[in-house]
């Protein structure tokens, strides 16, 4: 008999400002600044700690991909 498995979805990789800012080549004071100004990508706040969702960055950075210089 065969069994049924279920396929869960992974848990979201969460990562700090260090993290996304070497991710997209950036420094962590761009992405603070990002942060304020509403200009990076969304972000989670848990008590103090700021945290993004990796998927999330990516596809924000993903968004903001151009083909050439005009666009």
């Amino acid at each position: 008999m065969f069994e049924t498995h279920t396929i869960s979805a992974a848990p979201a990789e969460f990562l700090d400002e260090r993290q996304v800012a070497d991710l997209l080549c950036q420094s962590v004071r761009t992405i603070q600044k990002w942060r304020v100004t509403g200009d990076g990508p969304c972000f989670y706040k848990f008590g103090r700690s700021v945290r993004y969702r990796r998927d999330e960055v990516i596809a924000w950075a993903e968004a903001r991909r151009k083909a050439h210089t005009s666009q």
